[in-house]
Order: structure tokens, then C-alpha cells, then sequence
């Protein structure tokens, strides 16, 4: 099983067993995380971007790779992908470059496994 596979499997059967919980408080706050990255006066491509910067000064690598595959389907290409990247090493520092290392590993699996680029789709109505 590819890294990205198995991320986003282990990620989408916890996410359901969370839920499961039914605790009102987490399910508002995730709710508020699924909205926030949601087009708004931002689109959703410049959101996914911060939100990749913020998790890379934060050293978050599930987080980092969340939102790696999340500007992947976006549609970024690397020179956009590495302007994200410089900015967070910039903002983060030195301690944030072990992270970047795993990033540009993880960027260049997901391109990989993706094929082609396909051009983004959006969830404008």
C-alpha cells in the first residue's frame, strides 16, 4: 500500500470512529475546520496554501500531508508548491527543515501516483 493510501485510509477510518463517538463538541470543531478551508473570499487553492505553511512553522507532518494532497488536487505545480515551501522555512526557521525534507518526499509521491496533472475541480456552484 502507497504512503498516500495508507494516510488517507488511516485518516478517513479514525475520522469515522471519532464520529462515532457522537460528542457534540468535536463534531462542531471539525465541522469548523471543514468549513474554514471551504471557498469563501479566499478560494479554497490559497487556503490549502496557508494552511500548508501554518503546518509546516507548526511541524505538524500529518497536517503537512493533508494539505500537500489537498494543493495537489488543487492543481499546483512546483514552482507554486516550493514559493509555499520557502515562505514556511522562512516564517519557521531552521527546526522547520526536517519537515520540508518529508514534504518534498511526500509532493513527489503524490505526483507520482496521481499521473498527469488533471486540472483542479471545484465546488463552486
Amino acid at each position: 500500500m502507497s504512503q498516500v493510501t495508507e494516510f488517507n485510509e488511516y485518516r478517513q477510518r479514525m475520522n469515522e470512529k471519532i464520529m462515532a463517538a457522537d460528542n457534540k463538541v468535536i463534531k462542531r470543531f471539525f465541522n469548523l475546520d471543514t468549513n474554514t478551508y471551504q471557498a469563501g473570499a479566499l478560494d479554497v487553492k490559497t487556503k490549502e496554501m496557508l494552511g500548508l505553511a501554518c503546518s509546516m512553522v507548526l511541524r505538524c507532518d500529518d497536517c503537512i500531508k493533508y494539505h500537500l494532497g489537498k494543493c495537489h488536487e488543487e492543481g499546483l505545480n512546483d514552482e507554486e508548491i516550493y514559493e509555499v515551501f520557502a515562505i514556511a522555512n522562512l516564517i519557521g526557521g531552521s527546526i522547520v527543515i526536517p519537515h520540508f525534507r518529508r514534504a518534498v518526499e511526500y509532493w513527489e509521491i503524490l505526483k507520482e501516483e496521481a499521473g498527469p496533472l488533471a486540472p483542479p475541480h471545484h465546488h463552486d456552484a
